[in-house]
């Protein structure tokens, strides 16, 4: 039994958003914090001058926005979608995290951790040509086959 079209369109567009928004989140966020400086914990009145530093930034207010709308898409997909496809599909994220801290963090990275990203964005590819979507499962955990009968 295979998907529909526009499950599967909407189910790839959404996973594009988690691939963008999460890591861009992320960077956001280690740039608001780099900024923001070394945090204390300790005497009370460092630990609000941190908080009031780290709230204070708005690469930090860029970045959890970045990240609720991350959060609100893998939500969505997750409706849609069997999360066996779409955790592995949104795995592309590794790539653009690289990506990200390398461009706009100016972090290294190393040729062995760009093959590991390639790896896992081959693994993308495989998961990629399945359907989102397992057959229908009845009240029971039973898959039902295409004419309605429980099978085990």
């Amino acid at each position: 039994m295979t998907a529909p079209k526009p499950l599967h369109l909407k189910t790839f567009l959404m996973i594009l958003v988690m691939v963008i928004a999460g890591p861009l989140g992320n960077a956001l966020l280690g740039k608001g914090m780099k900024q923001a400086g070394r945090l204390a914990l300790w005497p009370p009145a460092d630990a609000l001058h941190s908080a009031l530093s780290v709230f204070g930034t708005g690469w930090i207010w860029l970045g959890v926005a970045s990240l609720l709308t991350f959060f609100l898409a893998n939500v969505l997909v997750l409706s849609w979608a069997d999360y066996s496809f779409v955790q592995p599909a949104s795995s592309m994220a590794y790539g653009v995290a690289a990506l990200l801290g390398y461009f706009m963090l100016g972090e290294p990275v190393s040729p062995l951790r760009w093959v590991g990203i390639a790896i896992i964005c081959l693994g993308v590819l495989v998961v990629g040509q399945t359907s989102p979507r397992s057959p229908e499962r009845s009240s029971t955990g039973m898959d039902r086959s295409p004419t309605g009968m429980e099978r085990t």
